[in-house]
């Protein structure tokens, strides 16, 4: 009498051929990715802005310093005038042209007028 047992032969399941899909993950969704692309196009709009300011604030200051530099030429022209006026308001000059147009002065029709 054989007395080996005989072990039951099990057969295990056969894995069921299941494709397994490769999950491609992008490193990026595709709302991280409009997201991305809001934030580029927000920084561009920025830097964009940004130059054009600096471009009008340049022009401003180009055309101020333009005004600065004539009102300076139109006081030096002023002064100079204001140094004529003096000058030629001296007595001496108004007799020297009131002979030289004819005139008689005499200290009774000579009035002293102050300049402004």
């Amino acid at each position: 009498m054989n007395n080996t047992a005989k072990q039951p032969i099990v057969e295990q399941p056969k894995k069921a051929s299941i494709k397994q899909k490769k999950v491609s993950r992008s490193f990026f969704t595709p709302g991280e990715k409009i997201l991305f692309l809001v934030f580029v196009l927000t920084v561009c709009f920025m830097c964009a802005k940004l130059i054009s300011t600096q471009a009008a604030i340049y022009e401003t200051n180009k055309e101020i310093q333009i005004v600065e530099r004539q009102i300076q030429d139109q006081e030096r022209v002023n002064k100079d005038l204001d140094i004529q006026i003096s000058e030629e308001s001296t007595y001496e000059k108004i007799q020297e042209r009131a002979k030289a147009m004819g005139l008689d002065l005499t200290d009774k029709n000579i009035k002293v007028v102050e300049p402004k």
